[in-house]
């Protein structure tokens, strides 16, 4: 886009008031569809900024991440979502803040830093891109080092079930139970004022991450019943 966009648009009143009742009324509704359920939402944050990483299989994964709490969370959406005024407006009360794609990565890490430093989680797809198959797929480095510059804790979540409610290229959503597990969070490495965190802890911190979605997505799907490949 020619001109930049707004991305802390959204955080009026108005704006959270027209959030809390599109969750009042989504929220049942995809708990009737799906029979979802959800477990471990005390290892959430009561308060404060944290980023919430679950794995990716279908493009219901956002609206399914939204549903673990009543107030509100952040997501990355590309800049064209915006290019309708009404929409924009729309998607920003929703959370949702826009990013460049084809630019590079560094735009998209400054802005969710700065959607942390002002006190609101942030929904962040460690995959990147949906994926397919019972296997988490080796993960971008990007949300822990977003966690880690922000200070804030990084929460696993493992969604069973969402593939087979929205299978990849269907235009159907089908009724088809869904599974949130939610795991422990990880918190940044402690370090001395003036310091700078290793680059061996981004690392390690990775792998545990990897470690814990697969763990929780395999609890997930366990729960829903469902094994992999899809039929």
């Amino acid at each position: 886009m020619s001109k930049p966009v707004t991305f802390l648009a959204g955080n009026s009143l108005a704006s959270r008031v027209f959030y809390r009742v599109a969750w009042a009324i989504v929220v049942p509704l995809f708990r009737l569809y799906t029979r979802l359920t959800i477990n471990g939402r005390e290892h959430l944050p009561a308060e404060g900024a944290f980023i919430l990483a679950p794995n990716h299989r279908s493009y219901l994964d956002t609206p399914f991440a939204g549903t673990v709490r009543w107030k509100r969370m952040r997501f990355m959406g590309k800049d064209t979502m915006w290019k309708i005024a009404w929409l924009g407006k729309i998607f920003s009360a929703l959370g949702a803040f826009p990013v460049t794609r084809g630019t590079a990565d560094r735009e998209a890490l400054k802005r969710a830093i700065q959607v942390l430093e002002l006190g609101e989680p942030l929904v962040l797809f460690p995959e990147g891109e949906r994926k397919s198959g019972p296997v988490v797929q080796p993960l971008f480095d990007g949300a822990v080092y977003v966690a880690f510059k922000a200070g804030v804790p990084i929460v696993p979540v493992g969604i069973g079930g969402s593939e087979r409610v929205m299978p990849k290229g269907s235009k159907f959503v089908y009724p088809r139970k869904v599974h949130v597990e939610i795991g422990p969070p990880i918190h940044p490495p402690a370090v001395e004022p003036g310091q700078r965190i290793p680059r061996t802890a981004y690392k390690e911190s990775t792998e545990l991450l990897h470690s814990e979605i697969q763990r929780l997505f395999d609890h997930a799907m366990t729960k829903v019943g469902w094994s992999y490949p899809i039929d």
